[in-house]
């Protein structure tokens, strides 16, 4: 087998179909699979052999997909990275991977890829390419003595034969953030992304005519298994928003006619919160064409899914899953009953379980460690055994790090990261209880809750809180108010107004950040 099936199939079927639209421009799935079989010939003339690793720094252009499928048509393992990584950090990726070539798209004045990226490589002496993605396929290498990806295709034929790989071949590899120590390489197969792939083709009822607005980052699990491997795997079509603000998105879907939405707490925020001053948009059109929208990475607090579902006039389904999971661990089933404030149920062929801390199952209802087993969980972390070993807790099952509970039907609810208990007085808090809660205040519009280290209690609770335009409230005000919501133990003693909140590349709040400001 080999994950480039989910393009190769797909051509046979639908040969002029668009498979990638970005702006104006639209590439069939011929183009792409005629392009990637390039890139597979050129790897192989350059000495790339099976279970080899290549790198790729490329935000959403159609270049991702086109280098991505072309290097597993090779055999070899593909290694996506940030685009947001600076050179040291670029060089470790490198180095810790065994990228054998790297492929790196130019940038911009603002974040300057190949700079970066050749800082990472000069420093990695094992990586032997370079290539740098350039705008124009035909413009020079901004880089002396490096080829561009036009000039490293050049004269490459159009057809190659793709590499047969085990189920059990390493396919990619994805890193994780890197929360605790060094980033780890999560080792995702062949056959856990195949498999990944079906069951996401199948849950979300996936059909050829689907438009995919892809405002996930393509670097991300999420961007490749339920936008890019999903939709290709079934003929649909894939938008691409290289950068998200709620502007581009609407536009997006008004012209494209988008029926898959799959973003991140803080997309759902932003989208909900757009002000169209310009009557530039139709919310009648944009949701007439809209047929599923699906929200993961974190928790949706249920005012947003509310307000949202209002607005856009569609059932907003909350998933789970983790880059160790290929990512998907569960949803909310179309068909079945969705209940707001889950993550809904597991995939087909997964199963998961609340566990206490001596790796026994908790009863239905209680709060625990959330783990998985099935065929989306990762191979292990690359050349890191004794993290690996961590990871499984001498268990077969693998732990996430997330606290969860789950009802008498099966619903997986999620509570918090492990990381992120509170405990204040010897009480355990939950920063997502108590989001929730603020987020019901009238003047609150976005929330973060971390701990901050106190002298007496251990540690006590801070609320970091953007207000709603317009909107005013003073932070005694909202303390003030919290102590009446909930428990002493509970309400935020300690409340910052503030702009805006840190977020990551897929929009992810960073309370790693606010847990540094806060001491």
């Amino acid at each position: 087998m080999n994950l480039a099936s989910v393009l190769e199939c797909t051509v046979k079927e639908y040969p002029d179909k668009a498979a990638v639209v970005l702006g104006d421009m639209r590439l069939s799935y011929q183009a792409v699979n005629a392009m990637a079989n390039q890139i597979a010939n050129g790897l192989v003339e350059a000495g790339i052999q099976k279970g080899d690793k290549v790198a790729l720094s490329c935000p959403n252009l159609p270049y991702f997909p086109i280098v991505y499928y072309g290097v597993l048509k090779a055999g070899a393992v593909v290694v996506p990275l940030s685009v947001l990584l600076k050179g040291r950090e670029i060089a470790y990726h490198l180095t810790d991977s065994d990228a054998k070539a790297y492929f790196c798209f130019q940038g911009s004045p603002e974040l300057p890829m190949a700079e970066e990226g050749y800082k990472g490589f000069q420093d990695s002496p094992d990586c032997k390419e370079m290539f740098i993605i350039t705008a124009d396929p035909a413009a020079a290498s901004p880089i002396e003595g490096l080829k561009t990806l036009g000039q490293f295709m050049a004269g490459q034929s159009p057809v190659f034969e793709t590499a047969m790989m085990n189920a059990d071949d390493t396919a990619v590899i994805l890193y994780t953030s890197g929360t605790t120590g060094h980033p780890k390489g999560a080792e995702l197969t062949h056959c856990n992304l195949l498999m990944q792939t079906l069951t996401l083709v199948s849950g979300l009822q996936l059909k050829a005519p689907d438009v995919h607005l892809v405002l996930l980052p393509l670097f991300h699990s999420a961007g490749q298994a339920e936008h890019m491997n999903a939709g290709f795997s079934t003929g649909n079509t894939l938008v691409l928003v290289p950068r998200f603000s709620a502007e581009a998105a609407l536009e997006a879907m008004q012209k494209e006619k988008v029926s898959v939405f799959i973003g991140v707490p803080t997309m759902y925020w932003e989208l909900l919160n757009y002000e169209d001053k310009d009557n530039r948009f139709d919310l009648e059109k944009i949701s007439n064409a809209l047929r599923i929208g699906v929200a993961g990475a974190a928790s949706l607090p249920v005012e947003i899914i509310r307000g949202f579902e209002e607005k856009y006039n569609i059932a907003i389904l909350e998933g789970y899953g983790l880059t160790e999971t290929s990512p998907t661990v569960s949803f909310n089933h179309i068909g079945k009953e969705r209940k707001v404030g889950s993550v809904g149920t597991p995939v087909w062929g997964v199963q998961a379980k609340i566990f206490d801390d001596k790796h026994q199952e908790v009863p239905v209802g209680e709060v625990g460690e959330i783990v998985v087993q099935g065929h989306n969980v990762m191979k292990g972390y690359y050349k890191k055994p004794d993290e690996t070993a961590r990871a499984f807790n001498g268990t077969n099952w693998l732990h996430t790090g997330d606290l969860g509970r789950m009802d008498e039907d099966g619903y997986i609810y999620i509570v918090d990261r492990v990381k992120d208990m509170i405990i204040r007085g010897g009480f355990n808090v939950y920063p997502r209880e108590i989001e929730e809660v603020l987020m019901t205040h009238p003047a609150v519009s976005l929330v973060a809750v971390v701990g901050e280290p106190h002298e007496r209690h251990g540690e006590e609770i801070k609320a970091y809180i953007v207000l709603k335009k317009g909107q005013t409230a003073t932070p005694e005000e909202i303390t003030a108010w919290s102590k009446e919501q909930m428990a002493s133990y509970k309400y935020p003693r300690i409340v910052e107004i503030t702009e805006a909140l840190p977020m990551n590349a897929t929009g992810k709040i960073l309370k790693k950040n606010l847990k540094k400001q806060a001491g």
